[in-house]
C-alpha cells in the first residue's frame, strides 16, 4: 500500500490549453512591434497590480510553511526542503519585493521576444509536464520508505497471578465490552454515543463530520484486552469508511492525540499497515494549521480547505499551551515512519521571557508573545509538561534538552503553584496575574503519575522527593473522590474558606468519565506496588459501574454530591481509550506494556520507545549517548 508524503511540495498548476487554431497568423513568425508594445503594457499593469496587492496580504500568506512544525526532537534532522520559514525563526527568508518585480518584468520581456513556434513549444512542454503529474497522482501516492519496526514487547496477556485481581480485571473487560457493544449498536460511525437517547453524538472538536472517533480511540484498548472480534469490526470500518477529505473544522490537538495517536498505537500493537497509512494521511491534512508567522499552529483547521483559526475565547486569538505543546510524541513517530524531516521550534519558547519561570497558557501565533498570564498544570497547560518528560523517555533518554526544560518547569511549578492545605493535603493551584487561586482541577490529577514517572533522572538526587510528591497528589485526588456522595471526583475542587478537596460551584460538580485520577493510581502502583492504589482504583470502577452505567452504555453525571444524579447522556471516546484502559492495566501484571519499552501519549495510546542506538532516522545522524 502507498501513501502520500507527509510534507508535500507545492507546485504551480498550469491550466490545460486546447491545441485549437492558433490566434497567430500563419504567414509570419513574429509579432508586430505595436502588438508587442500593447502586450507588454498589459503585462506590466497586471504585474504591478499583483505586487501591489501583495503588501495587503497577512504575513502568514507571504511566508508559507511547507514543513511540519512541532516541538524539537532530539533526533537530529537535515531539513532539505524548507520554504519561507518565518522571519521570527529565520530572518534570511524575507523577500526582496523590488527584485522580484524586476525579475518578473524581465521574464515577461523575454517571453515577448520569442517566436510563435517557441511559445507553442513551451506550452506543449508545460502541458506534458502537467499530464505526467496527473498520471503520478492517479497512480497513487508515494510509498513510505522501509524503516525497522521498533522492538515491541508486552502487547498482550499480562494476566495477574492473584485470582481476586484477575476477577477485577475481568470485570473491567466486561465494562469495556458493554461500552463498545452499545456504541456498536446505537452510534456506529458517529464520533461518540448518547447512551440514554441511544444515538450518535458529536462535539465541535470534531466539526460536523462522522469520523468514528470512538472506533479509532478505542481500538488499541480492544487489542490489549484481547477483544479480537470487536477489534476486527473496528479495523474494517477504518479501512472502508475513515475519510479525511471531509469539509470539517476540527481541533488539531484532539485529532492528533485521539486519531493520530490511536492509529499509530494500533499499528505498532497489531502490525497492520492500514493504521500507519491512515495516520500519515491525516497528519498531512493537519499541516496547514502550522502556516502561521511563528509556526505555532492554529487550534482548528478545516480538513478540506486547510483554513485555520483559533478559539474565539482564547485570550485575543491566542494558541493554547497544552494544545500546541502536545504534538511532539506523535509527530516524532511520523517522522520516523515517513523519513520527512521537521523544523524545530522549541528554541522559540526557550528564548522567550517566562514570568517567574512559568509558562503562560496562551501564546499569540502571529506575534509570538504571551497572552494573559495564566498558568495551570490542569486544563490549558497540563500535557505540555507531560510531553516534555515523555519526549525524553521516548528518545531512549537521549533528548536531554526536553528533560532539562521539564526539570526547570517543574521547579517553577513547585515554587509557585504547589501548596499544602491546612488539613495537610498537597494540591496544585493556578497562577492568574500574580495571584495563586487555591483550586485544583480533575485534569491536574494526572500530575501525580507524571511526577512519579519523572522521578528517575531528576536532578540533585530528587527521585525520592518526586515519588513522594506523586503519592501526595494521588492522596489529595482520592480525597476529592471520597468526599462525594457517589465516590466519583468533581471537575474542580477548592482549598479555601474551610473547604478542602470539595467542589463549590454547581458547574464544577460534574463527572464526565474522566481518567486522570485512575491514571495516577496506575503509575503509582507500577512504581510502588502499594496495594492501596489498586483498592482506590477498584472503588472508582465500582462507582462508575453503579452510577454511570445505563442500558445503552456509560454516561457522565452532573452532580457527584447528589444521591440521585442527572445524566449528561454522553459516552466520551476517552472513557474507552483511557479510563477503562488504565483500570485494566492497574489489575494486570507489569509485563503488559512495560515502561522500558512503551510511553503513553496523553490519550493513553502506547507508543514504543525509539531505541536509536542501532537505528538511524532518515536524514539524521545516529543518536549520541
Amino acid at each position: 500500500m502507498t501513501t502520500p508524503a507527509l510534507l508535500p511540495l507545492s507546485g504551480r498548476r498550469i491550466p490545460t490549453l486546447s491545441p485549437g487554431t492558433s490566434s497567430f497568423p500563419h504567414h509570419r513568425a513574429t509579432l508586430r512591434l505595436s502588438e508587442k508594445f500593447i502586450l507588454l503594457l498589459i503585462l506590466s499593469a497586471f504585474i504591478t497590480l499583483c505586487f501591489g496587492a501583495f503588501f495587503f496580504l497577512p504575513d502568514n500568506s507571504k511566508h508559507k510553511l511547507l514543513m511540519t512544525v512541532h516541538f524539537s526532537s532530539h533526533f537530529p534532522h537535515k531539513p532539505h526542503y524548507v520554504a519561507g520559514a518565518p522571519s521570527m525563526i529565520n530572518d534570511s527568508s524575507s523577500y526582496d519585493i523590488r527584485a522580484d518585480h524586476e525579475r518578473a518584468l524581465q521574464e515577461a520581456k523575454e517571453k515577448l521576444r520569442k517566436s510563435r513556434e517557441e511559445l507553442q513549444a513551451e506550452i506543449q512542454t508545460e502541458k506534458n509536464k502537467l499530464m505526467e503529474d496527473l498520471k503520478k497522482k492517479d497512480a497513487g501516492p508515494k510509498p513510505l520508505p522501509p524503516v525497522p519496526m521498533p522492538r515491541v514487547v508486552g502487547v498482550s496477556d499480562g494476566e495477574p497471578p492473584e485470582p481476586d485481581v484477575k476477577e477485577k480485571r475481568d470485570k473491567i473487560r466486561e465494562m469495556m465490552k458493554h461500552a463498545w457493544d452499545s456504541y456498536r449498536q446505537y452510534g456506529w460511525g458517529h464520533n461518540e454515543l448518547k447512551p440514554l437517547a441511544k444515538k450518535g453524538h458529536s462535539t465541535n472538536i470534531f466539526g460536523n463530520s462522522q469520523l468514528g472517533a470512538t472506533i479509532v480511540d478505542a481500538l488499541d484498548t480492544l487489542y490489549i484486552m484481547g477483544l479480537h472480534e470487536e477489534f476486527k469490526d473496528g479495523q474494517e470500518w477504518i479501512e472502508q469508511n475513515l475519510d479525511f477529505g471531509v469539509n470539517a473544522e476540527v481541533s488539531v490537538f484532539e485529532v492528533n492525540i485521539r486519531f493520530i495517536g490511536g492509529l499509530l498505537a494500533t499499528y505498532y500493537l497489531s502490525g497492520q499497515e492500514v493504521f500507519k497509512m491512515k495516520a500519515v494521511q491525516l497528519a498531512e491534512k493537519l499541516l496547514p494549521a502550522f502556516n502561521t508567522p511563528t509556526g505555532i499552529p492554529w487550534a482548528m483547521v478545516n480538513l478540506k480547505s486547510g483554513v485555520g483559526r483559533n478559539w474565539g475565547w482564547a485570550s485575543a486569538g491566542s494558541s493554547i499551551l497544552a494544545e500546541f505543546g502536545t504534538l511532539h510524541m506523535e509527530f516524532v513517530h511520523l517522522t520516523y515512519l515517513t523519513g520527512n524531516p521537521v523544523m524545530h521550534i522549541r528554541k522559540l519558547l526557550a528564548k522567550m521571557d517566562r514570568p517567574n519561570g512559568l509558562y503562560p497558557n496562551y501564546l499569540n501565533p502571529r506575534t509570538g508573545r504571551w497572552g494573559q498570564h495564566h498558568t495551570s498544570v490542569g486544563g490549558l497547560g497540563d500535557s505540555f509538561y507531560e510531553y516534555l518528560l515523555k519526549a525524553w523517555l521516548m528518545s531512549d533518554k537521549t533528548d536531554t534538552e526536553a528533560r532539562k526544560t521539564y526539570d526547570d518547569a517543574i521547579e517553577a511549578i513547585e515554587r509557585h503553584l504547589i501548596r499544602k492545605s491546612n488539613g495537610g493535603l498537597t494540591f496544585i493551584g493556578e497562577w492568574k496575574n500574580g495571584h495563586l487561586e487555591r483550586k485544583m482541577g480533575h485534569l491536574a490529577c494526572f500530575a501525580g503519575g507524571m511526577f512519579a514517572l519523572g522521578a528517575d533522572g531528576s536532578p540533585d538526587d530528587k527521585a525520592g522527593h518526586y515519588l513522594q510528591l506523586g503519592a501526595e497528589i494521588a492522596h489529595t485526588c482520592h480525597e476529592s473522590y471520597d468526599r462525594t456522595v457517589l465516590k466519583l471526583g468533581p471537575e474542580a475542587f477548592k482549598f479555601d474558606s474551610g473547604l478542602e478537596a470539595v467542589a463549590v460551584r454547581q458547574n464544577e460538580k460534574y463527572y464526565i468519565l474522566r481518567p486522570e485520577v485512575i491514571e495516577t493510581y496506575w503509575y503509582m502502583w507500577r512504581f510502588t506496588h502499594d496495594p492501596k492504589y489498586r483498592q482506590w482504583g477498584w472503588e472508582a470502577a465500582q462507582a462508575i459501574d453503579k452510577y454511570c452505567r445505563v442500558s445503552g452504555g456509560f454516561s457522565g453525571v452532573k452532580d457527584v454530591y447528589s444521591s440521585n444524579p442527572t445524566y449528561d447522556d454522553v459516552q466520551q471516546s476517552f472513557f474507552l481509550a483511557e479510563t477503562l484502559k488504565y483500570l485494566y492495566l492497574l489489575f494486570s501484571s507489569d509485563d503488559l506494556l512495560p515502561f522500558e519499552s512503551w510511553v503513553f501519549n496523553t490519550e493513553a495510546h502506547p507508543l514504543p520507545v525509539l531505541h536509536l542506538g542501532n537505528i538511524t532516522l532518515p536524514g539524521s545522524e545516529p543518536a549520541q549517548r
